[in-house]
């Protein structure tokens, strides 16, 4: 973000944090300088801006048992409350991110800063840059959007299926119409020659009024039996549906491995230890931390009324005066034991107690990964156990589906059979009252029945032949919803398979980029480039080897006679060390784009690197950050443009 815009000033309140006691700090947007000597709260003020932004890696005052930090930026208002209970600090308000990952890692860039050390200790850089992103949910998504395509695909296969049927059912309905107009036509005829012939026929009014009752009640009978006809029809194709239906259900649940409740137990059970191992290591982190934070209290304490406390009264003899001269200046009354000692040497001690804290973090992240496998192991059993409770469930209801078809099949069938012998004995009745002369208009009137039924036949058959047509139609008219939906899933599919991509080109890309322009601001004669290489290599993961990406660092020196060689970053001095973990932390900076959630960028402990340079560093990096705040010591700070303002009284 461009330090031109108009910005409000930010306002920053500290109480017991580090080593202040209660302070207010006004930053204008751009670079602020912390001018000052060692153990002046500048690292304190730093790590309550930390604070304030949403870190956790805060220090209380020894000697308190509260602490608070509020920040205002664009008139917002950001407040945070620390309590310590026993050897463990918790934080409670509203801090300005809700995430401060990505900021701990490429933007508070003080001593410990992970990105700084990860250069000069040989670390993962593919591994520190690609942290921030979930490249396990990036995965997850890729999947269900595959699914969610596939499914897509089907429909729209399913609907070229129905494109293809629509012209033959076309075809049917045209076919059916001219059937219907030929029955029609010829019920017509048939009952207009039964009117013509009625008329002629001598025979008493009640035995024609018996022949047509017995007539009526054969047409009934033989359209009944018709329709039990189609109705078993359906019932077996039902049946053979449901069995079909019922097998591949019985050869699924077969699939399905067993799945006993005491193994999900089990996992639950190691779950749960696994729990209790972390809860214990965090315990033991926080113990050390509480260690750490006391011992940088103590370093940072301002007032030093503790140390003068354990300093050895004056007696204003000349052993006091020649003990003093004796001592080496840069010595600190050790506060556990009450002697004088090297201030490099508590410095020491408490890196070996980082280093405790680091590994114990390291186990904790082990724990971690065997509770995510634990926890997919027992999800992915849960699952497999209710898919085979839901194919019991559907396996019972076939059952009775195909109870019920059964039933239905042996009722219609006894109904036809009954149905057959009332048609014969009807048919033979009738054939009993008829004589030669009304023979021929019998004939015309089951010519007649023939055709009612053959009408009611094709008008059933066109009215569910229209019903299906009307029914592709409607799921066509979602046929360009489903392409779009489609294309809008391969895109975003392969914008996430680029993703994780296109971050590490683009740290790689900035890391080259800017590493290029600061050695040439610097000015190191012999080093003529740093750079970042993006690499694949096969590595094993359990019992299968992958590939995956790795972030190789190159050295590139030149001798005087402008011979250039590779050499190892074991070799670059610790001022040279300093500015590549720096340029490397601004690359991840740049490439997850943390400028735009984070208005601060914290430098601190750049005594490795001369004046000059330091000078030509924060030039270069201010225009990157809304507020650049930097920790010096004076004659530093005095290499710097008068122009950034000074912040010297903490």
């Amino acid at each position: 973000m461009s330090t031109e815009q108009a910005v409000e000033k930010a306002k920053l309140s500290v109480r017991n944090i580090g080593g202040i006691d209660d302070t207010s700090v006004t930053f204008t947007p751009g670079v602020s300088v912390l001018a000052g000597e060692n153990a002046t709260n500048r690292t304190s003020l730093l790590q309550a801006i930390m604070a304030a932004l949403g870190s956790d890696n805060v220090s209380m005052k020894g000697d308190a048992d509260s602490a608070s930090v509020e920040i205002t930026i664009d008139g917002e208002a950001y407040a945070r409350e620390f309590t310590r209970q026993g050897s463990t600090v918790i934080a409670d308000g509203e801090p300005y991110l809700e995430d401060p990952t990505l900021a701990e890692l490429f933007a508070f860039l003080l001593e410990s800063n992970e990105a700084r050390r990860a250069v000069a200790t040989n670390d993962d850089l593919r591994d520190l840059i690609m942290r921030p992103v979930d490249t396990d949910e990036i995965q997850r998504r890729i999947e269900r959007h595959v699914r969610k395509r596939n499914e897509t695909e089907t429909e729209l296969e399913e609907l070229d299926g129905l494109k293809d049927r629509l012209p033959s059912l076309e075809e049917e309905r045209t076919r059916l119409e001219a059937a219907i107009e030929e029955a029609k036509s010829g019920l017509a005829d048939t009952e207009a020659e039964l009117e013509a012939r009625d008329a002629n026929v001598e025979q008493t009014r009640e035995e024609k009024a018996e022949l047509e009752e017995r007539l009526t009640d054969l047409r009934s009978k033989r359209s009944e039996l018709e329709d039990i006809r189609y109705e078993l029809e359906t019932e077996r194709e039902s049946l053979e549906a449901a069995r079909t239906r019922k097998r591949e259900l019985e050869a699924e649940f077969e699939e399905l491995p067993e799945t006993p409740m005491g193994e999900i137990e089990e996992r639950k059970a190691r779950i749960e230890g696994l729990r209790e191992q972390k809860r214990g290591l965090e315990s033991e982190i926080n113990e050390v931390q509480s260690v750490i934070r006391f011992n940088q209290d103590m370093l940072d304490d301002d007032d030093g009324d503790l140390l003068d406390a354990l300093e050895p009264p004056a007696d204003g003899g000349d052993g006091g005066e020649l003990t003093d001269e004796l001592l080496p200046d840069e010595t600190v009354t050790c506060w556990t034991c009450g002697s004088d000692v090297p201030h490099e040497q508590i410095e020491t001690t408490v890196t070996r107690l980082q280093e405790l804290s680091q590994r114990k973090l390291g186990e904790i992240n082990e724990i971690e990964d065997r509770l995510d496998d634990l926890t997919d192991e027992v999800r992915a059993l849960e699952e497999q156990q209710r898919r085979r409770e839901r194919l019991q469930r559907q396996r019972s209801t076939l059952e009775a589906e195909l109870a019920d078809s059964e039933s239905a099949i042996e009722r219609l069938t006894d109904r036809r059979e009954t149905l057959q012998a009332e048609i014969e004995a009807l048919e033979a009745e009738i054939e009993s009252l008829e004589d030669d002369s009304y023979e021929e208009i019998l004939d015309i009137h089951k010519e007649a029945n023939q055709y009612e039924y053959e009408l009611g036949r094709l008008e059933g058959e066109l009215e569910d032949l229209e019903s299906e047509i009307a029914r592709i139609e409607g799921r066509l008219d979602a046929e360009s919803e489903l392409r779009q939906r489609r294309e809008e899933l391969t895109a975003e599919i392969g914008d996430l398979r680029t993703r994780i991509d296109r971050i590490e080109k683009q740290a790689i890309e900035g890391f080259n980029d800017h590493m290029a322009s600061v050695l040439d601001i610097l000015g190191y004669s012999n080093l003529e480039r740093i750079w970042l290489e993006r690499v694949e290599q096969e590595v094993r993961e359990g019992r299968r080897k992958v590939t995956k990406s790795v972030f190789e660092l190159h050295i590139v020196r030149q001798t005087d006679s402008g011979v250039t060689y590779e050499d190892t970053i074991d070799h670059l001095s610790e001022s040279e060390r300093e500015v590549t973990g720096l340029v490397f932390a601004l690359a991840g900076y740049l490439a997850h784009e943390v400028y735009e959630t984070v208005p601060f960028m914290l430098l601190d402990s750049l005594e490795a690197i001369d004046s000059d340079r330091i000078a030509a560093l924060v030039e270069y990096v201010e225009g990157f950050s809304e507020y650049l705040v930097v920790a010096l010591l004076p004659e530093d700070a005095a290499a710097l443009s008068e122009e950034y303002p000074r912040i010297s009284d903490i």
